[in-house]
């Protein structure tokens, strides 16, 4: 139990007491006008309680008055105070809580209160030699039942705080959770808090599933310590207006995001890939998945699986794997396992890792040649290459490989073959 405010009060001359009752006892008598003057005080330095109507100034009357008396009851009668005597302050603590106070106004409120309190006890001391020390005898206590009370009003604080924020923790479990099991919430807190997040029923959506695989300042390589202030910077809004549903579960958070009126999913994918490079800037490295767009709660749970494939094509340094910004043909690509590999075409595949160690010019005349629609003049333009040595390489192509870039089924399985060569190259840096 911590200390009362009268213990350890050194011993006084009988005149000293004296002179400190009747200090007390001149106080006292003023007591309304001194919590008067601490509340005209604390409307002019505590910008939140400035705001404030009447009933809530009774409230703080109140407190303040039974704080001084209790204070001067202690002074006088160098008593000590138990926890049970602050009751009436701890609830005044969550209340002021409740409403959305900040803790450094509540604890600014306790030092206007010592404050203007030791202002009347030097008024009425007077000038006397033995008056001012026995003010000064009154300096300790004081200070210590303003810790005293101040430190359980601290804690009363801390107690709302996480109450409120473990409820707010729970109630967004269960959201993610209904949510992942196809249903919107009809009734009761749930919907309540959906519609907080601008969800419903037929809302689109898109699921963004991150994890954290390094910190480049502690080299930890757990969620555990990066969790929440993940969360919190995942959720806040981007080129939309409202808040993201954001939860930290079984090792990863998921956040919902809503695709709003004069949205589309690149927006999302946009805004999700900056908070990637900012949360790396700052240290902390994550690989995010991004699905494609679910058009209202059933289909979410759809697009909460996507997002997960999607870390599998992430590197393994980190970074975003939106499927909005793939092609069918690019994500099949990019998770071809080791048979799809085997099955290209020894020569094409040959012809692939020779050309890459030379810089890749055959790939990018193949490339551009696809681009440009088969046109050769089109695609010798964009190369910046005269048109005599564009078609040099095509005849190249199919000498070494027997794949003939000008008809369309070999040309495919070209670009297929070389989709496979660059997914298998980023499939060795991926996790």
């Amino acid at each position: 139990m911590p200390r009362g405010p009268a213990q350890g009060t050194p011993t006084l001359s009988e005149p000293l007491r004296r002179e400190r009752r009747r200090i007390l006892r001149a106080v006292q008598e003023r007591i309304e006008e001194v919590a008067e003057t601490a509340i005209a005080v604390m409307r002019t330095e505590i910008p939140s309680y400035a705001l404030q109507n009447e009933q809530f100034f009774d409230d703080v009357r109140d407190q303040v008055l039974t704080h001084y008396r209790m204070q001067l009851g202690a002074l006088a009668g160098e008593r000590d105070f138990a926890p049970e005597d602050l009751v009436f302050s701890r609830a005044a603590a969550m209340r002021r809580a409740r409403a959305g106070f900040g803790l450094e106004d509540w604890i600014s409120a306790f030092r206007v209160g010592r404050q203007v309190l030791w202002d009347a006890l030097l008024d009425c001391a007077g000038t006397s030699t033995a008056a001012q020390q026995a003010a000064l005898s009154l300096v300790t206590p004081l200070m210590r039942y303003v810790d005293y009370a101040s430190t359980h009003a601290a804690q009363a604080y801390v107690e709302y705080q996480q109450h409120v924020v473990a409820d707010a923790d729970r109630e967004r479990r269960d959201l993610l959770d209904q949510l992942l099991a196809g249903a919107a919430p009809a009734r009761g807190p749930l919907l309540a808090a959906a519609q907080a997040y601008g969800i419903g029923p037929r809302s689109a959506m898109m699921a963004v599933v991150a994890v954290c695989v390094g910190d480049t300042r502690t080299g930890d390589l757990t969620l555990a310590e990066h969790g929440y202030a993940t969360s919190a910077s995942i959720g806040v809004a981007g080129p939309w207006a409202g808040r993201t549903l954001v939860v930290v579960r079984h090792g990863e958070v998921v956040a919902v995001p809503v695709v709003r009126v004069g949205m589309d999913a690149e927006d999302i994918c946009a805004h999700f890939e900056a908070v990637q490079r900012r949360l790396a800037r700052d240290g902390t490295i994550l690989s995010m998945g991004i699905s494609t767009v679910a058009l209202g709660a059933g289909e979410l749970p759809r697009a909460y699986q996507e997002a997960r494939a999607a870390l599998d094509l992430v590197p393994h340094g980190g970074g975003v794997a939106a499927l909005p910004r793939l092609s069918p043909f690019d994500y099949l690509a990019l998770r071809a396992d080791d048979l799809a590999r085997q099955l290209v075409d020894p020569r094409v595949r040959a012809l692939l890792e020779e050309d890459r160690r030379r810089g890749d010019t055959l790939v990018a005349t193949i490339r551009a040649f696809a681009e440009a629609d088969l046109n050769l003049r089109l695609a010798a333009d964009r190369l910046r290459i005269h048109h005599n040595t564009a078609q040099y390489r095509l005849r190249r192509i199919e000498e070494r490989t027997g794949h003939n870039p000008r008809k369309i089924a070999d040309l495919v399985e070209l670009l297929v073959a070389l989709a496979i060569r660059d997914g298998a190259a980023e499939g060795g840096e991926r996790r």
